[in-house]
């Protein structure tokens, strides 16, 4: 299966997205926004690849005016529910629903990893007015804890993970360089919770039955080892929040 029929499988499993995978930091998504931040105005945003709409309510808790774009029809449905009066449009970073110059920023969550890069940033450069920013982040759990590293080991790295321990994220024209900056925290988690977090994964989704059994068993052996998930108990699940941004000029 080709990484771009992976990107538009997470409608299969919207609503274990929606209950699995984390928040942002509303830290980390200000510091997106903050060059583009004027007194007395609303600052413009699309969340781009926003799927249920985990970086969309945090971008509207800031006090901007926001449209949510995803490729996905299943994942905005999701998303109209749990963000209300947000408009919502199909479209990719490679292809958007937008006028020329009408945005202040472009943000996108767990998402960047799937756009071509030199037409995606053409595309939102096109909607983007002068001196508006990109925003990209991840939250990528913290293999530095040894339970975690074994749910990783379990479940198999994910695109974002490996391009995130590499070579990092690149942009094209008109972009320059990416700011980069870290946050780190942890978000209590359940049983269900995290079998949803590991459920709502790409590679997982688009398995053979053969291989989706084999995750789940080992999978399974390391929730076992957590004696704090027990009768409805839940673990601190740390993450480590990677953050980019650059400037139209």
């Amino acid at each position: 299966m080709t990484d771009r029929e992976k990107s538009t499988s997470f409608g299969q499993a919207a609503s274990a997205y929606e209950s699995g995978r984390p928040g942002y930091p509303a830290g980390a998504v200000a510091w997106l926004l903050e060059q583009v931040r004027e007194p007395g105005r609303a600052v413009r945003v699309a969340d781009v690849g926003a799927g249920t709409g985990k970086l969309t309510r945090t971008v509207v808790e800031l006090g901007a005016e926001v449209v949510a774009i995803d490729p996905d029809a299943d994942m905005l449905t999701t998303l109209r529910e749990n963000v209300r009066g947000v408009p919502t449009f199909a479209g990719t970073a490679e292809h958007l629903p937008l006028p020329d110059a009408g945005l202040d920023a472009v943000v996108m969550g767990q998402a960047w990893h799937w756009v071509d890069v030199e037409p995606g940033s053409r595309e939102i450069g096109r909607v983007l007015r002068s001196g508006g920013a990109l925003g990209l982040i991840w939250n990528i759990r913290d293999d530095g804890v040894e339970w975690v590293r074994r749910l990783t080991a379990a479940m198999g790295g994910s695109n974002a993970e490996v391009l995130l321990a590499t070579t990092g994220p690149r942009v094209a024209e008109p972009f320059g360089e990416l700011e980069h900056r870290e946050w780190r925290w942890e978000r209590r988690i359940t049983l269900p919770q995290l079998r949803d977090l590991v459920v709502s994964r790409s590679d997982i989704i688009t398995a053979s039955p053969e291989e989706r059994a084999r995750i789940d068993a080992a999978v399974d052996g390391v929730m076992a080892s957590l004696p704090e998930l027990a009768d409805g108990g839940s673990v601190a699940l740390p993450y480590v929040t990677h953050a980019f941004r650059a400037r139209r000029p």
